[in-house]
């Protein structure tokens, strides 16, 4: 039987960032706390320009920046233990996977002038908003490194090596008002229309492919408002996109079967699948095997800060972390303490191999 223990340390630093309520742009009370937390096991440790929480490890030749990210989607978990399970709201999307980071990290400090490893450990603020405002700060403030791991919920035996990418769009219709009598179609009815017009598109393009590789809609919002003189129809629509997906004709398509309708687009992450013929996750493989588990390699088709970062960083990349992602943003979200337990024995282990 593997041992799986955890430091209760180890443990406590995961629950004390689950009882620090963090939704996106409220990430500065956990970023203080993680800076501090950092320091106290060993990291050079500081808050960058956007209070993204920054800790060093190492000198060594070779860097590995291990991005997670610490804000979460709004609404409060109660934070508990039950049979085995922790609870809270980012236990799985991704203070889990952060806590990862942080603990292995600090399990490899007496060893890492002998590994020639710098270790640099990201908590991310805005992963969660369209923004991705940390991911963008530490691409730009840093060096593409040899090594990338990005801090998401695989399931610690798993590894993610694509996500999706995505485009917003803000969609408003303005029209004067009339009679739901006469004839013409009402703004909410417009609106529709559009809608299903997007969606044949989406259709015809998606034929024959896999998940992977199908153009994903969503209505996000729909909102309808009327001041007695014109009414007004808003929606909110998400887009995720393949890899290679056109998405220059794609804008000029909607922007076309929008008719006067205004626009705005927003997001516009590219999809990314990184190669699984390197270095880094030959590593990670032989790790999750040595604690007994069967490697599985995985895309998502959501987005993360690999998207970001993909785009300059060139280097192996993958994204792994404890938690099943079923759970992200759910009202019962919670983290296995086994597997955390396990997620934080491959993620040392591989790192040691690199």
């Amino acid at each position: 039987m593997v041992d799986t223990s955890l430091t209760n340390s180890e443990l406590r630093l995961l629950r004390q960032m689950l009882e620090i309520y963090s939704p996106s742009q409220q990430e500065a009370e956990v970023s203080a706390f993680l800076v501090e937390e950092m320091r106290r096991r060993g990291f050079t440790a500081y808050q960058d320009s956007v209070r993204n929480a920054i800790g060093v490890l190492g000198q060594g030749e070779r860097t590995v920046v291990l991005l997670g990210h610490m804000d979460t989607v709004p609404g409060k978990i109660r934070v508990e233990e039950r049979e085995g399970k922790l609870y809270g709201r980012g236990a799985v999307d991704a203070k889990g996977p952060l806590a990862c980071f942080i603990s292995a990290a600090s399990r490899l400090k007496p060893d890492l002038t002998s590994l020639n490893l710098k270790l640099v450990v990201v908590g991310a603020v805005e992963e969660e908003a369209a923004t991705s405002r940390g991911a963008l700060q530490v691409r730009a403030d840093f060096s593409p490194p040899d090594f990338c791991i990005i801090g998401e919920p695989s399931r610690w035996h798993s590894i993610t090596l694509g996500y999706k990418g995505r485009l917003l769009l803000d969609y408003r219709l303005e029209i004067p008002l009339k009679h739901t009598a006469a004839a013409g179609k009402l703004v909410c009815e417009q609106a529709f229309d559009f809608w299903e017009t997007i969606k044949v598109w989406c259709a015809d393009f998606n034929q024959d492919k896999s998940a992977f590789e199908v153009l994903d809609p969503s209505i996000r919002s729909f909102n309808s408002q009327s001041d007695g003189l014109t009414e007004i129809a808003e929606m909110k629509l998400g887009f995720r996109l393949p890899v290679d997906f056109p998405v220059g004709e794609f804008r000029k398509f909607l922007t076309g079967a929008a008719g006067t309708a205004l626009l705005s687009f927003s997001g516009g992450e590219l999809a990314v699948r990184k190669e699984k013929s390197n270095s880094l996750v030959r590593a990670f493989l032989a790790a999750i095997r040595r604690w007994e588990g069967q490697p599985k390699f995985k895309v998502k088709t959501g987005t993360s800060d690999m998207n970001v970062v993909a785009s300059s960083w060139t280097c192996p990349m993958l994204a792994y972390g404890p938690g099943d992602s079923a759970l992200d943003h759910t009202p019962d979200e919670h983290i296995e303490i086994e597997e955390y337990a396990r997620a934080v024995n491959v993620l040392e282990s591989a790192l040691r191999q690199l």
